[in-house]
């Protein structure tokens, strides 16, 4: 589902591409021009000015904005430029080898994401990088969280709504009796549940685990489990109760205090303007009592503001 609620563009992708050539043209980029047409074009439009751009200039769009553009926003342009999928699958590869490594942003897109989003980045990670996603999860994770990332893009889950509630009670008693009620904890039972049971069952499973038991099994996961792995399977019960809350908190938090964790303000700001923006942004205002436009804009300064900012569209 797409949230990004553009204008209709009355300018053909040739228009575009001709408009960017000029914009790079002459003494100095005209940066501002760029970020307006770039910004406000969805992905199909996207692809088709790289099309048009290179059949009129034999030239690649993404390298000569390289050449043009510097820094922060130099990096969320050039990622924005992917279509969804594409763009987790560098996500992913950027963060996971070991030059650069950022497990916490691997683990959030993948533990994030839908089954049929998995799917998608897992064929386009093989056809740009040349290796299968799992290869790559196999090279450079360890232990339960290795077990748990292979675990969740290699099972199939239904996406639907229906839960079975008697199954639900004897999941919550099997993650009960592997972690709180026994001396150390059996990862065995929190890779299996977790990365077998649907976004909606494992809701399911969290709600039967409070009434019976009295806690939050959120809480349970936070206690039994550590690092890493503990990221993991709290991304992934997060996501499957309540995905905008998950991304509001991680783009307050990567905000919060001094400095801007700017990798992560890009990532979740990019990867989520064409999925569910529009609830995140709602999330954010009723959790913090500020809109996430003024956050960003109190965070950021000059183009790269108006970038995010123009993918956040209005301020409410």
């Amino acid at each position: 589902m797409s949230t990004l609620s553009l204008p209709p563009v009355l300018t053909s992708p040739r228009d575009d591409a001709i408009q960017l050539y000029r914009a790079f043209k002459g003494l100095g980029c005209d940066t501002a021009a760029v970020v307006n047409i770039l910004a406000h074009r969805d992905a199909t439009q996207r692809s088709l000015i790289q099309h048009e751009y290179r059949a009129m200039y034999s030239e690649d769009l993404l390298k000569r904005l390289v050449s043009e553009l510097r820094g922060k926003l130099e990096t969320a342009v050039l990622l924005w430029m992917h279509d969804p999928a594409g763009r987790d699958a560098i996500v992913i590869r950027q963060a996971i080898l070991p030059d650069l490594t950022n497990l916490d942003a691997a683990t959030e897109v993948i533990c994030s994401r839908t089954p049929s989003q998995i799917q998608l980045i897992k064929q386009n990670y093989q056809a740009k990088f040349g290796v299968f996603l799992e290869q790559d999860i196999e090279r450079h994770t360890s232990g339960d969280h290795k077990k748990l990332l292979l675990a969740y893009v290699s099972t199939s889950r239904y996406e639907g709504l229906e839960v079975d509630r008697e199954m639900a009670m004897k999941d919550a008693k099997a993650l009960y009796k592997a972690g709180e009620k026994r001396l150390g904890t059996d990862e065995k039972t929190f890779i299996i549940i977790f990365s077998e049971r649907s976004r909606a069952q494992l809701a399911a499973i969290s709600a039967a685990y409070h009434d019976m038991y009295g806690g939050s099994l959120k809480k349970a996961v936070k206690s039994e489990t550590s690092g890493k792995f503990e990221r993991g399977l709290l991304t992934i019960l997060q996501c499957s109760e309540n995905p905008a809350k998950y991304f509001a908190k991680a783009l307050h938090k990567a905000m919060k205090g001094l400095g801007t964790d700017d990798t992560t303000l890009i990532r979740i700001i990019v990867t989520r303007t064409e999925i569910d923006m529009q609830y995140i942004k709602a999330e954010y205002l009723r959790k913090y009592k500020k809109t996430l436009n003024d956050a960003v804009h109190s965070d950021t300064s000059g183009h790269y503001r108006t970038f995010l900012l123009s993918l956040l569209g209005p301020n409410n």
